[in-house]
């Protein structure tokens, strides 16, 4: 059977995923320096890396903000762009198996996608994102290696940074436990340690995604939110969206290739029978 791929490209990452017989086949993420050096080259190691060939391919299809670099067929290819709210909307679907939800891609921004069965469109978003998290790095700790940041979490006390309930009341406020975020970084000090800062910088970030996101379902009766992009990686993501589920009684979903489902949407929009 054809194989349709879906292509995400960012300005220096590209995703690249194969749709067969209704199966993501191994997903890949390439960076380089700029989009089309990034998708060229993450188009030729998927289909190394995975031995299919040019005419095992029935359609390419790009979305993310390096498509509109790319204006002719990839390697003579049938190509076409495919919208990203879509491909958000049909990748997390199709990953998370549900049909009514808030899809929340988190990527340098924020973007919020509501599906409900096939009405599926973008309802809006906030300016933080991975972007945030790797700008106040560099300001704050002298890096935006991820990995590095996500290591010294790990370590870190989120006492040193954010002021909690149990910092300003002697007991739980209603639906509020005494660990509960009253105010990010409002405790922290000019002697906090590279840790404390690095954990206190990826609670901000996620929580402010959490927050917006449960703020954006009020009225609609949707309690799943399916998180995408790479921010999802982050181990501290298993830690705070669950302490959240608890307190406002919804669900944060990540998928299993929650990072690729952007360009899993986008292949989802071929058109060819997978």
């Amino acid at each position: 059977m054809k194989i349709a791929i879906g292509i995400d490209v960012g300005i220096s990452t590209t995703k690249i995923v194969g749709i067969r017989d209704g199966k993501v086949v191994r997903p890949l993420r390439i960076k380089a320096t700029d989009p089309v050096t990034s998708l060229y080259g993450a188009f030729g190691k998927y289909l190394y890396d995975n031995k299919i060939e040019l005419d095992d391919i029935e359609k390419v299809m790009i979305t993310g903000v390096g498509a509109a670099y790319i204006d002719k067929p990839v390697y003579g290819l049938s190509t076409e762009k495919a919208d990203e709210f879509l491909a958000d909307g049909l990748g997390a679907r199709y990953e998370a198996q549900r049909d009514r939800m808030i899809v929340v891609s988190m990527g340098t921004g924020t973007s919020l996608v509501l599906c409900d069965g096939d009405d599926i469109h973008h309802i809006g978003g906030i300016g933080i994102g991975g972007g945030t998290l790797n700008g106040l790095s560099r300001l704050l700790l002298n890096t935006d290696d991820i990995q590095q940041i996500s290591d010294l979490a790990m370590k870190g006390d989120i006492g040193s940074i954010n002021l909690q309930i149990g910092d300003i009341s002697s007991k739980p406020l209603p639906g509020l436990p005494m660990n509960a975020t009253a105010s990010l970084f409002a405790n922290a000090q000019g002697t906090a340690s590279r840790e404390d800062i690095a954990l206190g910088l990826i609670c901000l970030v996620l929580q402010s995604i959490g927050s917006a996101t449960i703020l954006s379902s009020l009225n609609s009766g949707i309690k799943d939110f399916v998180m995408i992009g790479n921010l999802t990686l982050l181990p501290q993501c298993k830690v705070l969206f669950p302490m959240m589920e608890r307190l406002y009684d919804v669900r944060f979903i990540i998928p299993k290739y929650s990072e690729f489902c952007t360009a899993i949407g986008a292949a989802l929009q071929s058109g060819v029978k997978l």
